[in-house]
């Protein structure tokens, strides 16, 4: 893959959360960060899938993990991993960030609301 084909290695994360789920009062479980724009999103697995919902309103089609010690990238359009550059800094959400977060948002009985 090449800078041209959907990833700005220059980019840094839009934040240390999802978005939209900050905004809203929301909670993931684990996050995204778009490889184009760094758009950090939640996961599929997450209520909200903010970082799907982020490809299908953007056509960014790549994201990377957020997570602390993954570094792979996933290809909406394609549905396929790959292995990419290193993006800007930070890699991933703080070590000390729980899963799932935000911390005072998540339900007691969060597993209940996953996809």
């Amino acid at each position: 893959m090449t800078e041209s084909s959907g990833i700005d290695s220059a980019v840094p994360p839009s934040g240390t959360g999802c978005a939209e789920c900050l905004s809203n009062d929301g909670w993931w479980f684990h996050l995204r960060r778009c490889a184009e724009c760094g758009h950090i999103g939640c996961c599929d697995s997450s209520p909200a899938q903010h970082a799907s919902a982020h490809f299908t309103e953007t056509g960014h089609p790549i994201v990377r993990s957020f997570e602390p010690g993954e570094d792979w990238f996933w290809h909406y359009g394609e549905s396929q991993y790959y292995d990419g550059p290193a993006l800007a800094d930070p890699q991933s959400r703080p070590a000390d960030q729980p899963v799932p977060g935000p911390a005072g948002n998540v339900p007691t009985d969060w597993q209940n609301h996953l996809n």
